[in-house]
């Protein structure tokens, strides 16, 4: 075995765990979640020399939930095999059941609603790396700041949010 492959091994074993943790709730079941792992790990091996050394776990993180979205959406596009077919909404640029589209649009009401109450400048940040998938480079840019000036915002956002917006106890 090489040195890379023995690395690249090491590598998969300490950050598995995490990433499966990222994508099950998206794909929601062990099977399709392992099929992904294997898409995500390969991905990450691959572009690897594109890496910027800035915050790994997130980048693979946005690497293995945008592969999560686009298994699932594949997914979903694929005719149901029993021949029984749901009626089929489409939200936000992607395919969903009915019951899951109420859900989706419940979760988003009241997530405005939320940030409605969260300080403009963590808002700004919150809506735009969140909501609108923008990178740290990007909302700088537009905000005419130091990339690292965001980061900053987005860790205090986070503390912001972590403080306030606890779940009610049921």
């Amino acid at each position: 075995m090489s040195g890379n492959e023995q690395a690249f091994r090491i590598f998969y074993e300490k950050y598995r765990p995490y990433l499966f943790r990222t994508i099950h709730p998206i794909a929601k079941t062990s099977e399709d979640t392992e099929e992904i792992l294997q898409d995500v790990f390969l991905k990450i091996f691959h572009s690897l020399p594109e890496y910027q050394h800035q915050g790994l776990k997130t980048w693979m993180a946005r690497i293995a939930v945008n592969k999560a979205i686009d298994f699932v959406r594949k997914k979903q596009r694929k005719p149901k095999e029993d021949g029984s077919e749901k009626e089929i909404y489409f939200i936000q640029g992607s395919l969903c059941q009915p019951e899951q589209a109420f859900f989706e649009k419940e979760t988003r009401q009241d997530l405005h609603r939320k940030l409605e109450g969260v300080p403009q400048n963590y808002r700004e940040v919150l809506t735009a790396f969140y909501l609108e998938d923008k990178s740290h480079r990007e909302i700088a840019e537009n905000q005419g700041v130091q990339e690292k000036t965001i980061e900053m915002k987005l860790y205090r956002a986070r503390q912001w949010v972590k403080e306030h917006w606890k779940e009610d106890a049921k």
